[in-house]
């Protein structure tokens, strides 16, 4: 019984893998032979691309997996928390499948569990966005391990795990998208979680290791710095008058991100648009790091 069970998971691992591999040798092709003239704008449709967004129910994540959609990627959402059914009805409401799964990424096996969910849901895995994080604040002489474990595995582990069960699907189909969500504190140091800045350090080099490893394969591995958003997590900072201004006095653009103006970037970084574009890290911060 196990034996046939192993031979049929083995089957149709191999029919994909053969599908995308005869699918990717046209594709080498028909780059080969394009021009300037052949650029359209169907270079950023997404339209029969599926996608995983961790951590894609809520926040900034929600806005990622919104703009997939909104560009024709079908959705694979794995989150810890419930969803309340909001980012489904934004999701299929662009014509789009959508799949929630319930699950703690960083619990043994699940990385492996939600690739694989995604290639027998949708046929494939074509775009990953590590989106879910954590940040815990404390006084840096209550800032142990406890702190500091559960931030690594979450923010950068569970990144690096699920990079890897990806790039299994994505190396024979040769082509994919890994799109790490960074952070300011990529490039910042930063008081009350050490581990915040660390992790996205991290999160930051394993963009341009992976990139290094991944692109000979024609995978694209990048990274989206965020700055300063208007989300629930900032809302005790910009009811602040005096905090809230100290932090528009260090952005030239003179204003809060609103979660849109990353939708567009998402797009581009998981689209053929930027097929050449790899191991950068895209910071979207209004202007924050050049003052």
């Amino acid at each position: 019984m196990h034996l046939n069970v192993w031979y049929g998971h083995w089957c149709f691992r191999s029919y994909i893998f053969r599908a995308a591999e005869n699918r990717t040798n046209r594709k080498d092709q028909e780059r080969n032979e394009m021009g300037i003239q052949d650029f359209t704008m169907d270079f950023f449709s997404l339209k029969g691309k599926n996608a995983i967004v961790t951590g894609g129910n809520t926040g900034l994540g929600q806005s990622f997996a919104l703009a997939l959609a909104k560009a024709g990627a079908n959705l694979l959402v794995p989150s810890i928390l419930d969803d309340d059914g909001t980012t489904k009805d934004l999701i299929e409401t662009e014509g789009v499948g959508y799949e929630f799964m319930k699950i703690d990424i960083t619990d043994e096996g699940a990385p492996k569990k939600i690739i694989e969910t995604c290639a027998a849901k949708f046929g494939s895995i074509d775009i990953l966005v590590n989106s879910a994080g954590v940040s815990i604040l404390a006084e840096v002489e209550n800032f142990g391990r406890e702190q500091w474990d559960k931030m690594v595995s979450i923010n950068l582990t569970a990144a690096f795990e699920l990079s890897f069960e990806a790039s299994k699907f994505m190396i024979p189909q040769r082509s994919g998208k890994i799109i790490n969500i960074c952070s300011l504190f990529s490039f910042l140091g930063g008081q009350l979680s050490p581990a915040y800045a660390s992790t996205k350090h991290g999160l930051a080099g394993f963009t341009k290791a992976y990139c290094d490893e991944l692109a000979q394969h024609n995978i694209q591995v990048n990274g989206i710095a965020p700055g300063y958003y208007a989300t629930a997590i900032t809302e005790r900072t910009r009811s602040n008058p005096e905090t809230s201004q100290r932090i528009l006095d260090h952005i030239p653009a003179n204003r809060w991100g609103e979660t849109m103006d990353l939708m567009g970037t998402t797009i581009f970084l998981a689209s053929k648009a930027s097929d050449y574009v790899n191991g950068h890290i895209l910071v979207v911060d209004g202007g924050y790091l050049v003052r």
